[in-house]
């Protein structure tokens, strides 16, 4: 899907979205939370330095702005997308969050070294997958040593989330990553390290077995997983 494709979305993503996720039993807004819930538990548990820059790469409408915000609230945060409409949008729900920008699916408009945190929710699969080592190499080349990418994915193993994506209007053009194949990608581009995690298992219904999580991380089964990569 390119820019173009993504202004069309853009203004109807949130009520498409919630159509869509209702088998799942929660609201658009608790995917956003929960990834960067989760994110915020590891980072206390492996004592990471606090980051001062971030980047949401690929950001669209700024759903996971507001929460980057609240779990780091120290840092200044930087959205970035090919979408014009998405960031418009985004800077109207989200006013002052972070700063916005357009770029044009190439090399990111940023010095080297300039983000402590990347951050990347749910879009790597609407990229070309011979896209992906470039675009990992350039998201290398933008952290700061020492810092860290954190990339969601869905889970293309978990049956509720091949419907879910099946169903999605703009997930037409999605092929979705395995979580092994990725990592590789990830260590492929210079990455120090490379952790996977997975996440997601109990749908809305049985919300009461979510602390149970933390502990399945291992598991291959959850809806999403994600990528911790160290420089």
């Amino acid at each position: 899907m390119d820019a173009a494709e993504f202004d069309v979305f853009a203004e109807e993503y949130l009520a498409t979205h919630q159509k869509n996720l209702k088998i799942s039993g929660e609201e658009p807004d608790y995917f956003a939370r929960y990834k960067l819930d989760e994110l915020r538990r590891l980072w206390t548990q492996k004592r990471y330095p606090e980051p001062e820059t971030m980047l949401d790469f690929g950001c669209g409408i700024g759903a996971s702005l507001p929460q980057l915000a609240r779990v780091f609230p120290g840092g200044k945060l930087t959205g970035l997308d090919v979408s014009a409409k998405s960031l418009e949008i985004a800077g109207r729900l989200h006013p002052g969050v972070a700063e916005l920008v357009q770029y044009d699916g190439e090399a990111p408009p940023f010095p080297e070294a300039s983000f402590d945190l990347i951050f990347s929710a749910c879009v790597f699969h609407h990229i070309d997958h011979t896209e992906h080592d470039r675009i990992l190499l350039s998201l290398r080349r933008l952290l700061r040593p020492g810092g860290r990418l954190a990339i969601f994915e869905h889970n293309p193993i978990n049956p509720v989330t091949q419907y879910i994506v099946a169903t999605c209007p703009f997930d037409r053009n999605a092929r979705l990553l395995a979580a092994n194949t990725f990592a590789k990608a990830q260590a492929h581009a210079g990455f120090s390290k490379v952790e996977t995690r997975f996440t997601g298992f109990f749908p809305g219904p049985l919300k009461a077995l979510r602390p149970l999580e933390p502990a399945m991380t291992a598991l291959p089964l959850g809806a999403q997983y994600y990528t911790l990569a160290h420089v």
